[in-house]
């Protein structure tokens, strides 16, 4: 029996599966489809009887607050936005799915930043005249990648998969994935036609097509 779970980056699978899907809002329906799609393509591609552990979703729940621009003291509560409600909605839906372990990091509010356009625009002088519209809230997550390196440590060291599937296109999961490997466990990459470093093929065992 080989066993192996699913570690899947959302912030990275929403992005992917929003462009698959023609720009439409992601909802969970969609990701449980795709956890669906992975259980089997990995029937096809592992050639003893797969069981699928357990499903790891890391995701940050949507940022809150007030806030005011500081340019036209106009207010925003972030609660209210479209983006906000379709997350939350995403989270406490895949919280109660069988086989699904949501991780969540945290959301944090770093200020205001001004967009690139604005930036390169100037009157010729170097001056940048700045509106409303050009600044946006500078939302960070924070303790996601780690949450996914501690997983993939701790299902390796307690030997409780064979493999792993990590569903990212982030290379900064080259060390835990290395780990991994070293362990004994295989490291099954799902990068969606994502362009990844060749460092990530280099140290993942085989690229699942999904």
């Amino acid at each position: 029996m080989y066993k192996y779970a699913i570690l899947i980056d959302a912030g990275f699978l929403k992005k992917k599966l929003f462009v698959r899907n023609n720009r439409v809002p992601i909802n969970s329906d969609l990701i449980i489809d795709f956890v669906a799609d992975i259980k089997s393509s990995m029937a096809n591609v592992i050639d003893d009887k797969t069981f699928m552990h357990r499903i790891y979703y890391y995701d940050a729940y949507p940022a809150d607050g007030r806030f005011k621009n500081p340019i036209s003291n106009s207010k925003i509560d972030l609660q209210q936005t479209e983006i906000y409600k379709i997350n939350a909605r995403i989270i406490s839906k895949l919280k109660i799915t069988p086989n699904f372990a949501v991780r969540l990091g945290e959301c944090a509010f770093r200020g205001w930043k001004v967009n690139n356009s604005a930036l390169k625009s100037n009157d010729g002088h170097g001056n940048v005249n700045i509106v409303e519209s050009d600044l946006s809230l500078n939302i960070q997550q924070k303790g996601v990648d780690m949450r996914i390196g501690l997983d993939v440590a701790t299902l390796t060291l307690k030997k409780q998969v064979n493999g792993i599937v990590l569903v990212s296109g982030d290379s900064d999961f080259i060390p835990p994935m290395k780990f991994a490997r070293k362990e004994g466990v295989q490291l099954i990459l799902c990068s969606l036609d994502h362009k990844i470093k060749t460092e990530m093929l280099e140290h993942s065992d085989y690229s699942l097509q999904v």
